[in-house]
């Protein structure tokens, strides 16, 4: 954004002078803009994915494996469906995981519900150490329920209900 801003005080100084040069600045400040514009949609939705709203986790879960490049097996039961924080805890842990299995690896996810309580697995080929998941053990922790970190596999589990 700043280089933007720049270069479009440089096109303002080039309007009257050289035409060509203004042309090229302003296409390359499209383009910029674009990219600028996917980012910031990126970013919102690693943030807060909008399908967890719509109670999809399997989507999100997909399309975070799709953003990092990773294949990914995940099982969800397509009925399910959880509070928001519940939701939203699984899918960092699964979004920390891809990021440290890092691009071309393999990852899984099994979620299930088993007598009043979330459980998943995580497992990850090509995984590379990372303090991510130790801070995700506080977010899980907080929420009432546990998470075991091991070097390729990571499981959890959270109360359904208060």
């Amino acid at each position: 954004m700043v280089a933007l801003a720049v270069n479009l005080q440089l096109a303002i100084g080039l309007v009257g002078a050289d035409l060509a040069a203004t042309k090229g600045l302003l296409e390359q400040m499209g383009r910029d803009v674009e990219q600028a514009l996917a980012d910031a949609t990126q970013l919102a939705q690693q943030i807060y994915p909008p399908l967890l709203d719509a109670g999809n986790l399997t989507a999100e879960l997909r399309s975070a494996a799709a953003t990092a490049g990773v294949r990914a097996r995940i099982e969800v039961a397509a009925d399910m469906r959880h509070a928001p924080e519940v939701a939203w805890t699984v899918y960092l842990c699964w979004v920390e995981a891809l990021e440290r299995a890092g691009n071309e690896a393999q990852a899984t996810i099994a979620v299930r519900e088993n007598e009043g309580t979330l459980v998943f697995q995580i497992g990850t080929q090509g995984d590379r150490p990372g303090p991510g998941l130790q801070r995700l053990r506080d977010r899980v922790e907080a929420l009432g329920g546990r998470l075991k970190i091991e070097s390729e596999r990571v499981s959890g589990s959270l109360p359904l209900s208060a």
